[in-house]
């Protein structure tokens, strides 16, 4: 059973396919920090954002929602004039939404080469006893291999009998994992980690980098299982340019 916060960011994101502006109420207005930096602040903001979406008979899918504490962050299926796979972060107070990032990317429909998509694989938590442990996993995975670029440590972070890659330019294993975190093709680089979020088996981390020298957010979706990551899901997201915020909240 879904606890009341993930039902109501489930209506919440919902409301984008109607343009309820009821759907925003669970929005603290006076509160409310909008950090994608082309949407504005408030109840406003989001019921203005809401009806112009609507208009273009949008879809919304919630594939994955997970809770840690204050906050709530889904995975998320969108059809509007683009389709785009999504990552939403949402924290609460005082049963409030006051606070909202996201990271979304062009989906590729077609399956990568080890037939996975963007979004499918496990939904369903477990081991929610290990959340701190898979937390601090994952922690260290990102400072050790992604910012510090070690990569001799990815067999001590990476299942390497049972990895499931999501990224659709990319197909499972740890050789092929390897070689794309090695490759100078297309630089990924990790500089900085904002937050990471966790429930059970499932955490996600929020980071600030480069890629291919354009200023991006990297949202990492990782499952845990026996101390090991087995399975990885991402978008990558443009910073736009100062010049084009609505607000002055910054992405992270």
């Amino acid at each position: 059973m879904r606890s009341k916060q993930k039902e109501q960011i489930c209506t919440l994101l919902k409301g984008i396919e109607t343009g309820d502006p009821e759907a925003v109420t669970v929005v603290n207005e006076g509160k409310y920090i909008q950090h994608n930096p082309l949407t504005r602040e408030g109840n406003v903001g989001l019921a203005e954002l809401f009806k112009r979406l609507a208009k273009t008979s949008p879809r919304v899918e919630i594939v994955r929602v997970f809770e840690d504490g204050d906050y709530v962050f889904a995975h998320t299926d969108y059809n509007f004039n683009v389709v785009e796979v999504g990552f939403e972060v949402f924290r609460f107070e005082e049963g409030l939404v006051v606070e909202h990032w996201d990271n979304l990317q062009s989906k590729v429909s077609s399956p990568n080469p080890s037939d996975h998509t963007m979004l499918d694989g496990a939904t369903e938590t477990t081991d929610l006893d290990k959340t701190e442990d898979n937390r601090e996993l994952i922690r260290f995975f990102v400072e050790d291999v992604l910012v510090n670029e070690r990569l001799n440590s990815l067999d001590h972070y990476i299942d390497s009998k049972d990895y499931t890659e999501h990224n659709p330019h990319m197909s499972d294993g740890l050789p092929t994992l390897r070689e794309a975190l090695s490759s100078n093709d297309k630089k990924r680089s990790y500089e900085k980690v904002h937050r990471l979020l966790a429930e059970g088996s499932f955490v996600l981390s929020v980071c600030e980098g480069h890629l291919d020298e354009e200023h991006v957010s990297f949202y990492d979706l990782f499952r845990v299982a026996d101390g090991k990551i087995v399975e990885h899901w991402d978008t990558v997201d443009p910073v736009p340019p100062r010049s084009e915020w609505v607000n002055n909240n910054g992405k992270f």
